[in-house]
C-alpha cells in the first residue's frame, strides 16, 4: 500500500479491511477474487456529519463511537453544533457562567472533553468543525450572562447594542481556538427574527439613532462575528440565510454552507465563494421519510458545469439535528443513510452515476450496514420507508 499522507493510508486500510471476509468452512479470513490493484482518492476533500449536541446532549463516549462509526464510511469532518437556543453544554473559562445554559450539571462538556474529542477525530483523519451560531439560536447564553437578551421577553437574537455581546462572543472564540485547529470555523448566522430587535425600546433607539434597518443590523452582528473568527485564524462558515440577504457585503473567505434547498452552490460559487452542499430536502438525517436513494442521488455539483467553479464546492454533509434523537437511537438514524451521501461524496461521479436504477448500489448499501452491525454499529435496516424503523418481520441483514 501506498499513499501520500498517513491519513490516505488509513483510508486505504479501511478499504482492505473491507475486503476481509470470515469463511465459516475453514474458519480463516479471505479475500475473494484476487488480486486487487486499487487506486483511489476521494472526489471532495470535505465530507462531513453535523452531530448536535444541544438539543440532546450526548456522553463523551457516545461521541468517539460515532467517530469511529464515520472513519467505516471515510467521512472527516465532524461538524460540532454544540450550543444553540436550548443549551449550553460547553466549558468556557474566560466566562465561566455560560454552561449554566445547560440542561443539566452532569449533561456538560469539559475542556478536557472537547480535546479529548478533537485529538480522537483527529487520529482517525477526522476534523472537528465546532459551530457558534449567532447572533439567533443563543437563548441559552443568557441562562448565565442575562444581559445578553434584548429583555426578559426578547431573548435571541443577542443584544447588538452592548460591547459585552461581542467582548463575549470574542471570548469564546479565543478559548475555543485553543482546542479547535481545524481552519474552518462555522458561526450560523441562520433563522435571525429581528423583530425582536425592533420590539425592544433601548435596541429600537439604538438602531434609530445609526440609521440602520434590521436588515442592516443582521449585517452588522454577522460581519462583526466573522470579523473576530478571522482575526483567530479561522476561515469563517455560514449557514446560506447570510449569502442570500447580503452577498456583497460577506467576507470573500467566507464558505457558504446550503441547507434550505438545492441552487445556493451554483449562486455562491458564481460569486467567487466557497459553499458547502447540504440541502435539507436529501441530506437531513432527521427527515425520517427520506429514502436512502434520494440521499444516495443528490448531487453537490448540480447545476456548476464550469470546472472552476466545481472546485469552489469543498463537498457535503449530512446533517444528525438532536430534536428527536438522543443516546437511544442516534446511530440507527445516521446509519445507513449518511453512508449513500459518503459514497457520493468519496467516489468519483461515474462509478456512482451509471446505475439508474440504483440496484448495486443498494446491494453495496445492505452489505454495509451488515459491516457496520459486525462492527457494534446499530444501523438501521436499508429499505424500511421511515429511517432507524425496526425490521419488518424474520430475515437476513443482508435483505432489510
Amino acid at each position: 500500500m501506498q499513499a501520500a499522507t498517513v491519513f490516505g493510508a488509513l483510508r486505504g486500510l479501511e478499504t482492505f479491511s473491507q475486503l476481509c471476509t470470515f469463511d465459516y468452512a475453514s474458519k480463516t479470513v479471505l479475500i475473494h477474487n484476487i488480486p486487487w490493484n486499487i487506486q483511489d482518492e476521494p472526489r471532495f476533500k470535505y465530507r462531513g456529519l453535523l452531530l448536535d449536541t444541544s438539543r440532546h446532549y450526548f456522553p463523551v463516549d457516545v461521541i468517539k463511537h460515532i467517530l469511529e462509526s464515520m472513519t467505516f464510511a471515510k467521512l472527516n469532518v465532524l461538524h460540532w453544533h454544540i450550543i444553540d437556543e436550548q443549551a449550553f453544554p460547553l466549558e468556557v473559562p474566560s466566562y465561566s457562567k455560560l454552561w449554566q445554559g445547560a440542561y443539566s450539571k452532569w449533561e456538560r462538556y469539559t475542556i478536557e472533553d472537547a480535546y479529548e474529542i478533537v485529538n480522537f477525530a483527529k487520529s482517525r483523519g477526522i476534523n472537528v468543525m465546532a459551530e457558534v451560531d449567532v447572533p439567533g439560536h443563543a437563548e441559552s447564553w443568557g441562562k448565565g450572562y442575562p444581559d445578553l437578551w434584548p429583555s426578559s421577553s426578547c431573548r435571541e437574537p443577542l443584544d447588538i447594542t452592548k460591547n459585552f455581546t461581542f467582548e463575549l462572543i470574542s471570548g469564546i472564540l479565543s478559548d475555543m481556538r485553543k482546542i479547535f485547529p481545524f481552519e474552518l470555523f462555522h458561526l450560523g448566522g441562520d433563522e435571525v427574527n429581528t423583530d425582536c430587535w425592533t420590539d425592544t425600546p433601548h435596541v429600537k433607539q439604538w438602531l434609530q439613532k445609526r440609521n440602520m434597518t434590521n436588515k442592516e443590523a443582521y449585517k452588522y452582528f454577522v460581519l462583526k462575528a466573522q470579523n473576530i473568527a478571522i482575526s483567530r485564524g479561522w476561515t469563517p462558515v455560514n449557514w446560506e440565510e447570510t449569502f442570500n440577504t447580503f452577498p456583497e457585503s460577506l467576507n470573500p473567505k467566507t464558505v457558504v454552507h446550503n441547507w434550505l434547498g438545492p441552487g445556493v452552490c451554483p449562486k455562491a460559487v458564481a460569486k467567487g465563494f466557497k459553499c458547502i452542499f447540504s440541502n435539507q430536502g436529501v441530506w437531513y438525517l432527521d427527515h425520517l421519510d427520506v429514502p436512502w436513494y434520494k440521499v444516495y442521488n443528490a448531487e453537490p455539483l448540480e447545476g456548476i458545469s464550469d470546472p472552476s467553479k466545481q472546485e469552489l464546492v469543498l463537498g457535503g454533509e449530512v446533517c444528525m439535528w438532536g430534536e428527536t434523537i438522543d443516546t437511544s437511537n442516534v446511530q440507527q438514524t445516521i446509519w445507513p443513510r449518511a453512508a449513500a451521501a459518503a459514497e457520493r461524496l468519496w467516489s468519483r461521479k461515474d462509478a456512482t452515476s451509471g446505475d439508474s436504477a440504483n440496484t448495486t448500489a443498494l446491494l453495496r448499501l445492505q452489505y454495509f450496514r451488515c459491516l457496520l452491525n459486525g462492527r457494534g454499529v446499530q444501523a438501521a435496516p436499508v429499505t424500511n420507508f421511515y429511517a432507524r424503523n425496526q425490521p419488518e418481520g424474520p430475515g437476513s441483514c443482508y435483505d432489510q
